[in-house]
């Protein structure tokens, strides 16, 4: 039998029910108005069949009907899902918003609050507990930002119109089954406009086949549980093939003229011969570490680098973009007390952090921008503030936010 723990639960910040029920009708009510008829006959159309679909997959008609009933297809969603990207983050700037001093200190106090959890996790699953905290914090800021979409609302709308509706159809099959086992309440099946939902951002088919009820209340709750989302995570991550003990990687320093064709991370060969090559750790010491490893080096061989291992691959494997799983080992490693990059990113316009962000957004209200809300989240809206900002100043007009801009607003720009 598993052992259970004494944990704590997390406080729930949800609204009273009977409240989130009437702004979600509202919300659907909106949504029903800016919907065009075509549109919502399409929709009708398809949720009909759906049905049937739904029913071979094991969701019963009940299920099916409460949970649609009055649902209304978000159409703004089919831009996010096909919308080529207007601005390419730099590596630098996509780090330094996601592991930044605040989300480290951050993180630091959410882990004393679960430090039963997270070593029972790291003792069951053999997952390092920073690790695990450092996918906590990036996918939902400690459980604080889960996304506010309504899954069943963004699930049949992708179901039904746009690209991969056979992807988002098995999604919408798995949050019905959700709903059906009565795990997790309607009202709380909010999250990203594709899916995914609770503290560490399950896609519903993941939540199907890895979470776990880690505080033994026999639900399996990652959304108001931050018990049984940090030992999900850890599941996740044991699944993924992460070797307990072993390190995800370090920083490396690259001798001059190393071939970029010797970086990435599938490109693994023995540390001997990367050693022989005259790669470095990045404090001058020799090599060392499990198996094999690759060189990652996202900004270039002129750049920060590092050596990663298969740990690594199963961080990779949550989010599968190279940029995300270094800025989780990154910020599990400052979560763990160690050092930061060491090595300065190729740039002369360094990046800022969320509370320097927050600053540009800021002076850019000041200056009558309506950018929306004050997050540190550089959006669309205020991209374009930005780039109208930058022409003023005499600079690129390029919608980033770095230094050069930063210092130009604070000297009355």
């Amino acid at each position: 039998m598993t052992k259970r723990y004494p944990l704590p639960r997390a406080v729930s910040r949800a609204l009273p029910r009977t409240l989130r029920a009437c702004l979600a009708l509202a919300a659907a009510a909106g949504a029903a108005l800016s919907v065009p008829a075509p549109a919502q006959a399409s929709y009708a159309s398809c949720v009909a069949d759906l049905r049937g679909k739904a029913a071979r997959e094991g969701v019963s008609g009940a299920t099916f009907d409460r949970a649609l009933a009055g649902v209304q297809p978000d159409m703004s969603l089919l831009e996010l899902l096909d919308r080529q990207p207007e601005f390419r983050t730099p590596i630098w700037d996509y780090v330094a918003g996601l592991v930044d001093e605040e989300r480290v200190e951050d993180g630091r106090r959410a882990m004393a609050q679960y430090p039963n959890a997270l070593a029972a996790a790291q003792e069951r699953w053999g997952v390092d507990r920073h690790v695990i905290a450092a996918i906590w914090g990036v996918e939902s800021n400690y459980g604080r930002n889960m996304g506010k979409r309504p899954l069943l609302q963004s699930l049949s709308t992708l179901s039904c119109f746009g690209r991969r509706q056979s992807f988002f159809r098995g999604e919408l099959f798995a949050t019905l089954k959700i709903l059906e086992r009565g795990e997790i309440p309607v009202e709380q099946l909010t999250g990203s406009w594709a899916g995914a939902f609770g503290q560490t951002q399950f896609i519903p088919s993941t939540y199907q086949r890895i979470a776990v009820d880690f505080d033994g209340d026999g639900r399996r709750d990652i959304v108001g549980s931050t018990v049984d989302a940090l030992g999900s995570t850890a599941n996740y991550l044991a699944r993924s093939n992460w070797q307990s003990g072993e390190p995800w990687g370090y920083e490396v320093r690259l001798p001059a003229g190393f071939p970029e064709s010797r970086t990435g991370r599938r490109n693994k060969r023995a540390l001997s011969d990367f050693a022989g090559m005259g790669v470095r750790r990045v404090d001058g010491g020799a090599l060392t570490g499990p198996g094999q490893a690759a060189i990652l080096a996202p900004a270039g061989t002129n750049g920060p680098a590092w050596v990663v291992f298969r740990n690594f691959d199963a961080i990779y494997s949550y989010n599968q973009a190279e940029s995300y799983a270094l800025a989780i080992a990154l910020l599990s490693d400052r979560l763990a007390g160690r050092p930061g990059i060491q090595t300065p990113w190729p740039t002369n316009d360094p990046p800022l952090s969320r509370e320097e962000r927050r600053e540009v957004q800021v002076q850019l209200l000041r200056r009558g921008y309506a950018i929306g809300d004050v997050d540190g989240i550089i959006g669309s809206k205020t991209r374009e503030a930005i780039k109208e900002m930058q022409s003023r100043l005499g600079q690129e007009p390029t919608g980033r936010a770095g230094r050069r801009f930063l210092d130009a607003l604070r000297a009355g720009g």
